[in-house]
């Protein structure tokens, strides 16, 4: 499942992006990925560890809500959630 948010255009403000990204690790468990950065440039990643699906996805839509309210807005999602 992948995420990608970005900030409004505004006038001597570069954009900003953020794209968050649940990926399976060979053991099971789960990762959360999280680069953001300056549109255009190289973003920096963060990475989470998670042992279930519902904790990590959990951990996806807290992460989004806090970008939500910082005056991020979703671009698009793909994938869809396990179950």
């Amino acid at each position: 499942m992948r995420i990608y948010m970005q900030t409004a255009v505004e006038e001597k403000v570069p954009m900003r992006f953020c794209q968050l990204i649940l990926q399976q690790d060979l053991l099971g468990g789960w990762t959360l990925l999280k680069e953001r950065g300056t549109q255009g440039a190289k973003g920096r990643l963060q990475r989470e560890h998670h042992e279930n699906y519902v904790d990590a996805e959990n951990a996806m839509m807290r992460a989004r809500d806090v970008l939500v309210n910082k005056g991020y807005r979703v671009v698009f999602i793909h994938g869809e959630a396990v179950s």
